[in-house]
């Protein structure tokens, strides 16, 4: 994904500043100037023909020009072309979304195409249905020679070179010449003439409108918008980092790391660039007061790095897909993702068995980041099913495109599964660890209590401190005690009392012991925080289709604060426990985050509540990246599959029952297929 700002003249389908003038002239007249720009939201078509012109971008003579080469593109070929002009697009803003709603609210057929651009947003889509006669290819290839002529404004050649370059591809030749422009309208100089005498009012109008709008459209994005850009850009880069690394993982398996070793260094330097972003937002999210301008260009810088990471991603796309090659190597790829669909189904009992056993012996509350992990991995297992079956179907029908798209999504969710497994291995390691540490801990607590004592305690506050740290180990040692035990509750109780006895004491000892002190210390807390983080991060990445950037952040946080502990373990203790104390307290923050992410996730108006749960388990889990909850439109995103940014790069087909998409790898820029574009 790139992130960009695109200036342009606020008057964008005029003739410029004198068709502007003359206007103002006319206003004496009586002769209305065209209401401001404004965003539409997505309706049907309306009126007969296939030129809908909401935004008044063409004259009448150009208006003609285009019906009559859509009428030619219809009676030549088997495909019809409607055009839609608006200002903006709204509910929903994207392109793909606002295009392919119109296109289902006008009943449009497989054969019948939309094209819809919007004049001041500068952005368009070109709505087609997976069934009708164009390839994704040749859609793409079509859209691709509207934008070109839309970035010199020319709102008549879009629709005209579109169909050029459609009735090539259904017929092998052109009906006219791509690129073709029609001819142009200079009837407005006369227009201008009029408007002379009024230039320099205008000019003077426009320049203090200028000032009072600074930041509007063709200005420098507002804070609010960055801020949205970069907390967008850091959901998206991070999802990408992710299902590159599964992707990745996939081919490692295939080929062996010497075939995978440059992708292996992309994704390396991606992820540190991702990791320095959330370094940054975290900065930013903090409790240090930034400036207007600190924020805006950090968040710039934000952009900034995420863009970068993903054209690194981005540019290994095409060269990685073809590596991978799963559309000629799909009966190898199905095989492959059955027997590892067989191993995780095979150790899924092992894991039921295991959270049993979890159950009965850790308090509930012990376990929040786990308690859906069986069930997940459950409806991960049956999306997985699903998908070798329909990879199955389409091999055996000679469809590759289509069975490389299931074998993707196949692999994406067995990796799940298997994630989720581990996961509750992983927990119940840490828990048991928890126990020991707080056995541990108390017997250290005991030592400081009587250390305490041998000090002189003038005013109280050491007697007050020994009584509140022998009421920690007390709880403690009760958590400890229940049948249904919660150490890290345990341990947090008494790293706490440590903390506070810790301060009565420091001044009682020299620089060695309080260094030593904090190496014993920093041993528990780096336990503590990193069973928090793993906790955490098993808790995102599968769930990651409903997790935002502040969870994500946390996270990442945390962990850096953890690798500096780490290093700062031998030459500065106390400072490495400062590290370790505050990646615990990230991690806390990045549950919380997470939990009422999926929380809202699960909320009616978020598709939860019914429903194919298996599918819907696959959104959580950021496997499936399109609307599918909207019940599999069939003018749904381009065909998953295939290294790139945000979850997929280049050509293939759409699902033939999909209304899905599955990540894979790459950066932000390929996630989706394709998307329309900026012009």
């Amino acid at each position: 994904m790139t992130v960009t700002w695109t200036q342009h003249s606020p008057v964008t389908r005029g003739k410029g500043i004198l068709t502007l003038a003359f206007s103002a002239a006319l206003v004496c007249a009586g002769i209305a100037i065209a209401p401001a720009a404004h965003a539409v939201d997505p309706g049907s078509l309306t009126g007969p023909g296939y030129v809908h012109d909401e935004a008044d971008a063409l004259t009448p003579a150009e208006e003609a020009t285009v019906a009559e080469r859509l009428e030619k593109l219809s009676t030549e070929t088997d495909a019809k072309l409607y055009v839609l002009y608006v200002d903006e697009f709204t509910n929903p803003s994207d392109p793909e979304g606002w295009a392919n709603e119109v296109a289902e609210a006008s009943g449009l057929g497989p054969n019948q195409y939309l094209l819809a651009i919007a004049v001041d947003g500068r952005t368009m889509y070109l709505s087609a249905d997976s069934a009708g006669p164009l390839t994704e290819s040749q859609v793409v290839s079509a859209e691709n020679a509207a934008l070109d002529v839309l970035g010199d404004d020319d709102w008549a050649g879009a629709p005209i070179v579109a169909a050029d370059d459609m009735t090539t591809s259904l017929n092998g030749s052109s009906s006219g010449t791509p690129g073709t422009k029609p001819a142009a309208d200079y009837s407005w100089i006369i227009y201008a003439a009029i408007g002379v005498a009024v230039i320099a009012l205008i000019f003077f109008f426009l320049q203090r409108r200028k000032k009072n709008k600074k930041g509007l459209s063709g200005g420098a994005p507002s804070l609010a918008e960055l801020e949205r850009a970069a907390g967008s850009a850091l959901v998206q880069t991070d999802d990408a980092i992710k299902t590159s690394t599964d992707e990745l993982g996939f081919a490692r398996a295939q080929f062996g790391d010497a075939a995978t070793a440059e992708y292996e260094k992309t994704v390396t330097a991606a992820k540190k660039h991702l990791d320095d972003a959330f370094g940054i937002k975290q900065q930013l999210d903090d409790d240090v007061p930034d400036s207007e301008e600190q924020k805006i260009a950090w968040n710039q810088q934000i952009i900034q790095l995420l863009n970068e990471a993903n054209g690194w991603l981005d540019e290994k796309a095409a060269a990685f897909d073809e590596l991978r090659g799963l559309e000629q190597n799909a009966p190898a790829a199905l095989q492959a993702v059955t027997a590892a669909r067989d191993e995780r189904q095979t150790e899924h009992a092992t894991a039921v068995s295991q959270w049993q056993k979890l159950q009965q012996t850790y308090a509930a509350a012990a376990l929040d980041a786990v308690d859906q992990n069986v069930s997940e991995a459950e409806l991960r297992l049956q999306f997985a099913n699903e998908q070798i079956a329909h990879a199955t179907s389409a091999i055996t029908e000679g469809n590759s495109a289509g069975a490389a798209v299931a074998i993707r999504a196949a692999e994406d969710a067995v990796t799940q599964a298997g994630q989720l497994h581990a996961a509750l291995q992983t927990m119940a390691t840490d828990l048991s660890e928890a126990v020991q540490r707080s056995t541990a801990l108390v017997a250290e607590l005991q030592g400081d209590i009587i250390t305490a004592q041998s000090l002189a305690d003038t005013d109280g506050r050491i007697a007050q401190v020994i009584a509140s740290t022998q009421g920690q180990i007390r709880a403690a040692q009760s958590a400890l005690a229940q049948s249904q035990a919660n150490p890290i509750q345990a341990v947090e109780l008494l790293e706490t009392a440590n903390e506070a006895i810790d301060t009565v004491v420091k001044d009682a000892r020299d620089a060695l012991a309080r260094a030593e002190r904090a190496r014993r210390q920093l041993s528990d807390m780096i336990m503590t925080a990193q069973a928090k983080i793993n906790a955490a991060q098993d808790f995102i990445v599968t769930r990651r289709g409903a997790i935002g950037a502040t969870a994500r952040t946390r996270v990442a946080e945390a962990e850096a604060s953890l690798t500096r502990a780490r290093g700062l373990q031998s030459t500065d203790p106390e400072r490495a426990l400062s590290d370790a104390q505050r990646a615990a307290q990230l991690a806390n923050d990045a549950m919380n985050a997470a939990q009422q992410d999926v929380g809202m996730f699960d909320q009616p108006s978020y598709g939860g509540g019914g429903g194919n749960n298996d599918v819907l388990s696959a959104v959580l889990g950021g496997i499936v990246l399109n609307n599918v909850l909207g019940g599999g439109s069939r003018r749904s995103s381009s065909s998953g599959g295939g290294f790139g940014g945000f979850g997929g790069f280049g050509g293939g087909s759409r699902p033939s029952g999909g209304g899905f998409r599955p990540g894979s790898f790459g950066g932000g820029g390929t996630r989706s297929r394709r998307g329309g574009g900026r012009f």
